[in-house]
């Protein structure tokens, strides 16, 4: 059994979604970051920490990635073409999206008041509005970001639209919010917010 150490209110959110789309045994052990039982297992005390046995694997994306490497599903085959696009677009959902919204929220409540500077947020809501329009491009007509397969950077930015939405970040009607509602209508997700609803 895996469990899945860190509050579904954080980006464990994310493994907590794979490991209901993979249909798998799981606990939750919901507690925040720094904790003492997260610095027991990650020096950093950020969330969330998968165990597995006895062994340990940290970083939201590196967790989803390894459970859908190692259940066969989700993702496309390392040295693949396919799996190269399909860690582009992991990769643009980190570095464009989640990066951006990861600054703003520093600059808004995670930092001392007197360390926020005032003009970080409406920056960062420029570079979010181009790094969508981006996003629309590269998703075309497509079902999911890969296709008709649903992969793990459809995880990622499913979850970077309900943060920017909760942030106050302009997410404009189109193909991409489209995408992103329709991926919310998968059943682990629906399940998985349940959850973190109920924590």
């Amino acid at each position: 059994m895996y469990t899945l150490v860190g509050s579904p209110k954080t980006r464990a959110f994310r493994v907590l979604w794979m490991l209901e789309e993979l249909g798998v045994e799981y606990k939750v052990e919901g507690v925040g970051p720094r904790s003492p039982e997260v610095l027991a297992l990650n020096p950093s005390g950020k969330l969330p920490v998968l165990k597995d046995d006895d062994e340990i694997v940290i970083d939201s994306t590196a967790i989803i990635q390894y459970l859908a490497d190692k259940h066969n599903q989700f993702t496309f085959a390392a040295g693949t073409i396919e799996r190269a696009k399909q860690d582009s677009f992991t990769c643009f959902a980190l570095d464009d999206l989640d990066g951006i919204l990861w600054i703003a929220a520093k600059h808004s409540f995670i930092f001392p008041e007197e360390m926020r500077a005032s003009g970080v947020k409406p920056a960062a809501k420029i570079d979010f509005a181009k790094s969508l329009e981006t996003l629309e491009k590269r998703l075309g007509d497509n079902e999911y970001i890969m296709g008709d397969t649903f992969t793990v950077p459809d995880i990622i930015i499913t979850h970077c639209y309900g943060w920017a939405t909760n942030a106050k970040f302009d997410w404009p009607d189109g193909k991409v919010k489209d995408y992103v509602e329709r991926v919310r209508l998968r059943p682990a997700f629906v399940r998985a917010h349940e959850i973190r609803t109920a924590s």
